[in-house]
């Protein structure tokens, strides 16, 4: 039965103290790893090792970067495929814009029904206009799979989005379940501009505040709305849409 020596040999390594040592700490290497993984796939990258050190464990102020992303016609879509399928459509959808997200270095820090809240640290969401380059990166990413959401439900998603930055209050909340959360008066502007897509019949508007800090240089077509009162607001906040200059 099996190959000739085959049970010596097995006797052999199993009795041997250095592959037994050798096979345990790669287990360990394996099982911490993957446990690395599986904590950064709930938190996002970089929010667990912050968790294990502390670093937000006594709040403190940072200046951020937030993208509101938000399907359209969400209500109908879910009304047309019903429950299943539309929960099967949002998570095609947040599946795809994933790894536009990672490769721009946002971290996913909500889902909200059929919206994804993305947050920058200032440094990497300025740098190279992530910011704004990750909602195209987005886009492109959805149309590139236009032929498998047609096939499976019918129709392509589309989203608008809403863009700003500010400073906020970064802290740990939480017992049984710890996480990182931000609070300040930009989440709420940021809500506010992204609900101004629709009324300017737009997919992405930003606030000139924000679009000053970056170098849009000659790759970003920018359309100014003017200054507009957001909702609950008391003064005007400057807002533009923005597209992609096509290539060629």
């Amino acid at each position: 039965m099996g190959e000739p020596g085959f049970g010596q040999a097995y006797k052999y390594f199993i009795s041997d103290s250095y592959h037994l040592n050798n096979t345990l700490v790669w287990s360990i290497v394996v099982a911490l790893t993957q446990f690395v993984l599986l904590m950064n796939n709930k938190f996002g990258h970089g929010i667990l090792w912050d968790i294990v050190r502390g670093k937000y464990h006594l709040p403190r102020q940072e200046k951020r970067i937030f993208m509101f992303a938000d399907l359209n016609n969400s209500t109908t879509i879910a009304e047309k495929l019903g429950d299943e399928r539309y929960h099967d459509l949002l998570k095609d959808f947040f599946t795809d814009v994933t790894n536009p997200i990672i490769n721009n270095k946002g971290n996913i820090y909500q889902y909200i029904g059929d919206e994804v809240i993305v947050a920058w640290k200032y440094e990497d969401g300025i740098t190279g206009n992530r910011c704004v380059q990750c909602f195209f990166d987005m886009k492109e990413q959805v149309e590139a799979n236009r032929k498998h959401y047609l096939d499976k439900f019918g129709l392509v998603p589309e989203f608008k989005a809403g863009i700003h930055f500010g400073r906020v209050i970064v802290g740990e909340i939480g017992i049984l379940k710890r996480d990182i959360t931000f609070s300040g008066d930009v989440l709420n502007t940021t809500s506010r501009i992204e609900n101004k897509c629709k009324e300017f019949k737009v997919d992405l508007i930003a606030s000139d505040e924000l679009l000053s800090q970056l170098s849009l240089g000659d790759q970003f077509i920018l359309q100014p709305l003017g200054n507009i009162k957001l909702r609950g607001k008391e003064k005007e906040m400057g807002l533009s849409t923005l597209l992609i200059r096509v290539k060629g």
